[in-house]
């Protein structure tokens, strides 16, 4: 047995924080104890947590590492995501397994094992995503559910890429209401969405800050508004992702202030970024196109409003990175050629931390969004998550004291520039243990592909 000691540190949960050491065998949490009773402890490796928090292995349940998108490839592989997501403090990470148009969902998430078993750092679970919904892939659904993948996710967005119509959302969610998956949605009307981008090529406006302009908020809350009827009506809950804008914060606010299992996630990019960077002179603003788009500064009020009250309840990442030179590039005289995505799975952990500094969120909230309500949103929890006896040994040795400026210069994403280029933040990942071992200490990386293993999840757990 190998017996690791977190000694003196502040143990922060979703739900207390307490002056504790924390006694780890092999890769499970064995006990949490008063300070200096793990003086008496013999063990293999013995970290000093003084004046650290110590909290729970972040848990991002948003990543597109290799996804195509717009005839090229998001520019982590889960070797260099995973590696990355570790360097900052994620240990758990859920990814999209896609379906090809025309084939089965098995065959997307076969696809997706092929890619990332064996070269995962940290474990790792899988989301299908449904872009071709019939007969056939209902009753696929059923089987992924008893294996472990327990939500899927659909699109009412990219007419002829992911887009789903609302007889196929329906169906897909009356189908979950009796699987218990959970339906995750990317709630915007891209009907409309690609009228609007016609529009504006047609008149000459090409530039990446258009990109914002066509993807209206009010199709968002719309699109919003229409996912939450569906639910309703099919008796299923609803996960929204990436939420930007004020009115689709409101429709989810109203929706569970009436007593419906609709759940909201937001991304940093939303919480620190702003139209201001999607307009950037030049070509820049390329390298923030992500949909949902980037909004006015006035909606960032509404999104942290909703994380305090929980009618936002996870901060994901929807890391998917494209290299500015050569992929963001693909749409310079067309901006709906821009790859969608932003890179963040390594600034996720800190941005947030920077939040509770400013008072916008405490800690207990911090550690919640970013890690024990994902883990219970998707069937991880306690395994992941939280700091317990049973629990997997994913922690973090956190310094709130240590200034940082990010960059891409330092970062470990496999992307040529970092959205938050220059930002001073104050908290910096020490140490990352994976299931007990130290992946990550001062500075320097210890992990190694295929050390992270495939998650089995079951159903959601704010439901049961």
């Amino acid at each position: 047995m190998r017996r690791t000691v977190i000694r003196g540190g502040l143990v922060i949960t979703a739900t207390e924080e307490i002056e504790a050491d924390v006694l780890v065998e092999d890769d499970t949490i064995a006990a949490i104890t008063a300070p200096g009773v793990a003086r008496d402890w013999t063990a293999d490796a013995v970290f000093d947590a003084t004046g650290h928090y110590v909290i729970p292995g972040g848990v991002d349940a948003h990543t597109h590492m290799e996804m195509p998108f717009g005839g090229t490839y998001a520019a982590d592989t889960f070797e260099t995501g995973t590696r990355a997501a570790a360097w900052g403090g994620t240990t758990t990470i859920i990814d999209f397994a896609i379906q090809p148009v025309g084939r089965t969902l098995r065959e997307g998430v076969e696809a997706w094992h092929a890619k990332a078993d064996d070269n995962c750092a940290i474990d790792y679970g899988f989301h299908g995503i449904l872009s071709d919904v019939g007969d056939g892939v209902l009753k696929e659904m059923d089987a992924l559910v008893g294996e472990g993948i327990t939500s899927f996710k659909m699109f009412m967005a990219y007419p002829g890429v992911f887009y789903s119509d609302d007889g196929q959302i329906l169906r897909a969610m009356q189908q979950a209401g009796e699987n218990g998956a959970l339906i995750m949605m990317h709630a915007e009307n891209g009907i409309a969405i690609d009228v609007l981008v016609r529009q504006a090529l047609d008149a000459g406006h090409t530039d990446p800050k258009y990109h914002g302009r066509v993807r209206h908020p009010l199709l968002e809350a719309e699109a919003t508004h229409r996912a939450i009827q569906l639910s309703k009506v099919a008796g299923s809950p609803l996960y929204v992702v990436h939420v930007s804008a004020t009115e689709a914060v409101a429709e989810i606010t109203k929706a569970r202030h009436e007593g419906h299992a609709v759940f909201g996630e937001t991304c940093p990019q939303y919480l620190f970024l702003t139209v201001d960077d999607l307009a950037a002179p030049g070509f820049e603003g390329a390298k923030y196109v992500c949909s949902t788009p980037l909004r006015p500064a006035d909606h960032q009020a509404s999104l942290w409003r909703a994380l305090r009250t929980d009618d936002l309840s996870v901060v994901s990442t929807d890391h998917c990175p494209f290299c500015f030179a050569g992929q963001k590039e693909l749409g310079r005289d067309d901006f709906s050629k821009i790859p969608n995505g932003i890179p963040g799975v390594e600034n996720r952990l800190d941005l947030l931390h920077d939040a509770v500094v400013a008072g916008r969120i405490s800690r207990r909230r911090w550690v919640e969004l970013a890690s024990t309500a994902p883990a219970r949103m998707f069937g991880l929890h306690p395994r992941k998550g939280t700091i317990a006896p049973g629990a997997d040994a994913d922690l973090v040795i956190y310094d709130p004291g240590a200034e940082q400026v990010l960059s891409a210069e330092t970062h470990h994403m496999n992307v040529d520039y970092n959205a938050y280029e220059g930002r001073r933040i104050t908290g910096r990942v020490r140490t990352v243990l994976s299931r007990g071992e130290a992946i990550v200490h001062d500075g320097e990386y210890h992990g190694r592909p295929g050390r992270g293993r495939f998650l089995r999840r079951e159903p959601c757990g704010y439901l049961s």
